[in-house]
């Protein structure tokens, strides 16, 4: 068994980044919001989903496991 210096493998950091890229466009879609206080849709329905997938997505890179043996 070969030990990488890296807690993580490539895949893993990949989706990583791939998650904070949704975190920071939800809540780039929650600030684009017109109505006052964010009370529109993108503000109140789209936004929060995009930035909870993100974080879901998060959970999943950190978790992934390489199937290489």
């Amino acid at each position: 068994m070969s030990k990488s210096a890296f807690p993580f493998s490539k895949k893993n950091y990949r989706f990583m980044w791939i998650g904070i890229a949704l975190i920071v466009l939800g809540f780039t879609i929650i600030g684009l919001e017109s109505a006052p206080h964010g009370e529109g849709f993108l503000g109140l329905t789209l936004g929060p989903i995009v930035v909870l997938s993100g974080f879901i997505f998060e959970f999943f890179a950190i978790f992934a496991k390489d199937r290489k043996k």
